[in-house]
């Protein structure tokens, strides 16, 4: 039989591990994920706020600040309030993988929020994975943040595969256009576009006549202009931004050509609409977001509202619009939680999200779908360089 100084040494180291159970037992005591405190929730978001595409990710910034500033002067989330960290990618994949660490480690943030386009978000989303830490609502269609699933990434924009698809679909059915070409950013991101236009034509039993790239970073578009140019396609798929987009729309007007331009949201429709004023007829672009302006959609409406107050001299769009989505969608799922708010618990919670309504539009996930909203609007450039919407192709500005 053991005797008390035997035993007591038993005890004693005991008594550690029954006081952390104690303590964790209390709710909200040292169980939260970090990030997390009594008075408020960190953020993370690493987006491109300095180059050519800047607009990009200070609209996709402002949207949600618009959002969580109202959300904050109103009470917070459970006596919480939000605070984003927003750091500088440039738009670059070794700068946005800096930038997560450093979010991730040195700031301590709850989750990744609101990146901006495929190279960043595949980047922060293998350190995420890494460290279990959810990634939400990135502005990017691409299929590798999709496909397979991860359970830490949560997407809240319509697929490049469908936005590709909804475009092909409608030049088909509504202008039966059947001579496309594609001019498309020699990079990864670009020959995946590429790569979908072709599948998505082979099921309509057609063919690009001609697949023009171009290096990446640069407005040197003139050997695709003039191939496309002698081919004369009908129409002419665009995969890239909208500074080279618009000089070889405007170079191929110029020339002669006739044919009907169709981008998606990547693209940057402001920007290109801008760039390209009156020579910009006959282009269509996909969206992800309804349009920006019409008040009679309640989310869009409140966006405006919110910006106005909270955010005054904050430039209004649809990239605006789609920040200020995902920060909605973001808080539906953190008011949903119940204490202590851990990162797996936030991802339960969301994948109990069933038609959550954000004011016209709903988002839905599940454990076998995190990809909350399929839906695509179209619009085309008008004259001045605005941007409006369009219901049926036939009705393009020529």
């Amino acid at each position: 039989m053991a005797t008390l100084r035997e035993l007591a040494p038993c005890r004693t180291a005991a008594l550690p591990v029954m006081i952390l159970g104690l303590i964790l037992a209390v709710p909200g005591v040292m169980a939260q994920s970090p990030g997390v405190s009594d008075t408020e929730i960190r953020i993370g978001q690493s987006c491109v706020l300095t180059g050519e595409a800047q607009s990009l990710g200070k609209g996709m910034r402002d949207g949600a600040l618009a959002y969580f500033r109202q959300v904050n002067a109103t009470g917070g989330i459970k006596g919480r309030k939000i605070r984003l960290i927003t750091m500088d990618d440039g738009h670059a994949a070794n700068a946005s993988i800096v930038n997560t660490k450093r979010l991730i480690e040195d700031e301590q943030v709850f989750l990744l929020f609101g990146y901006v386009g495929a190279a960043p978000s595949k980047a922060a989303l293998e350190i995420a994975e890494e460290n279990k830490v959810p990634f939400f609502g990135s502005m990017s269609g691409a299929a590798f943040l999709r496909d397979p699933l991860n359970r830490h990434m949560f997407n809240l924009r319509a697929s490049d595969a469908g936005e590709i698809e909804a475009l092909i679909q409608k030049l088909v059915k509504e202008r039966g256009a059947g001579k496309f070409a594609a001019f498309y950013e020699d990079d990864t991101d670009g020959r995946a576009g590429l790569k979908i236009i072709r599948e998505t034509l082979q099921g309509y039993g057609q063919e690009l006549v001609s697949a023009a790239g171009y290096a990446p970073n640069t407005l040197v578009v003139e050997p695709a202009v003039k191939e496309l140019v002698a081919l004369q396609p009908d129409t002419v798929l665009l995969v890239g931004t909208a500074a080279p987009c618009a000089k070889l729309i405007i170079m191929m007007r110029t020339w002669g050509s006739d044919a009907v331009f169709a981008a998606t949201s990547a693209v940057g429709s402001e920007a290109l609409g801008m760039q390209l004023s009156n020579q910009g007829l006959g282009v269509a672009i996909s969206q992800v977001v309804p349009f920006p302006y019409d008040r009679r959609v309640p989310v869009v409406a409140e966006y405006h509202n919110f910006t106005s107050e909270f955010l005054e001299g904050a430039e209004t769009g649809y990239t605006g619009l789609e920040g200020f989505l995902a920060a909605k969608a973001l808080c539906a799922v953190l008011r949903g939680m119940e204490n202590p708010i851990t990162r797996d618990g936030f991802i339960r919670t969301a994948e109990s999200q069933k038609g959550t309504e954000l004011g016209g539009i709903k988002i839905t996930f599940s454990p076998d779908n995190h990809q909350g909203v399929n839906a695509v609007f179209f619009t085309q450039v008008v004259p001045g360089g605005f941007i409006k919407p369009i219901t049926n192709f036939n009705d393009l500005y020529n």
